[in-house]
């Protein structure tokens, strides 16, 4: 009974921190179905008498949201998947491999994974400039796999560097060379925390907007996240229009989280128990 009466706390404390979470998301999806008179009117806290869909249609089309949710997905997911396998190949060869100077190249990383984006961005434009890449989404694809995997090496270097060495060895005998090492035992055995990778590299690089802002200029390459601010500094969104583009700029992220929540979970849990 004692134990029972603990949790309670703890449960109260999630629900607390729940409603803090939802209930904003929940005030601007609301706002943006709501007409600019009844928001004027009624004030943001009410609830509107009808659907009023205006303001997610207009927004829609003001920035090309379809093209900008493409842009999105395709630099978020390509990043992603890009940087889990640069994150595989450096974890590898630190953490199993033991390279030489291991300590040193592992503080560099994390050295990297601190750096301000701030001080990044005229390098980046530099030398995108002189590549050029200026302007394209191959280059912010570029950037961010670096950024992210700088992060993912950290990581599944600590990972695999508490790996077994007896199963290694055992696939050596049989026969096995690196790359079916790799591949075949040491990529199956860590899929949990290349799957919560994988989930936080697509999150992260979507909420990006300073990097996309000073290299995608032209409005065919802008995500969604560069558009909302565009936008809002032209002041061309009434209060419904900036709520529907708050709501349509981070459905998307949500949209994946659920989708890949139990994957999260999962890796997060056998992180737990390891």
């Amino acid at each position: 009974m004692s134990t029972a009466l603990r949790r309670y706390p703890v449960l109260v404390a999630l629900c607390v921190a729940a409603l803090f979470m939802v209930v904003p998301f929940l005030i601007v999806a609301i706002n943006a179905v709501k007409s600019p008179a009844e928001y004027s009117q009624n004030g943001p806290l009410s609830l509107p008498d009808g659907l009023y869909l205006d303001g997610l249609k207009d927004f829609w089309e003001r920035v090309d949201y379809s093209q900008k949710l493409f842009n999105s997905l395709l630099i978020s997911g390509g990043v992603a998947i890009f940087a889990v396998i640069l994150s595989v190949l450096n974890a590898y060869a630190i953490g199993i491999g033991r390279i030489k100077g291991r300590t040193w190249v592992l503080a560099f990383f994390v050295l990297a994974n601190m750096l301000p984006q701030e001080a990044l961005v005229y390098p980046i434009y530099y030398l995108s400039k002189e590549a050029g890449l200026y302007d394209t989404r191959l280059s912010v694809i570029i950037v961010f796999t670096v950024i992210q995997a700088a992060f993912g090496t950290y990581l599944l270097s600590s990972v695999l560097g508490q790996f077994p060495r007896e199963i290694i060895e055992a696939a050596k005998i049989d026969g096995a060379d690196k790359w079916q090492i790799l591949w075949r035992i040491v990529v199956p055995v860590s899929r949990p925390t290349i799957g919560v990778l994988l989930v936080f590299f697509f999150i992260w690089t979507w909420n990006e907007f300073l990097l996309p802002l000073v290299m995608l200029i032209s409005n065919d390459n802008q995500t969604v996240s560069v558009a909302l601010g565009v936008l809002q500094g032209q002041r061309l969104m009434d209060a419904t229009m900036t709520n529907a583009a708050a709501l349509l700029g981070v459905l998307p992220a949500i949209v994946f989280f659920l989708l890949f929540q139990r994957t999260l979970t999962r890796g997060i849990a056998v992180g737990a128990v390891k």
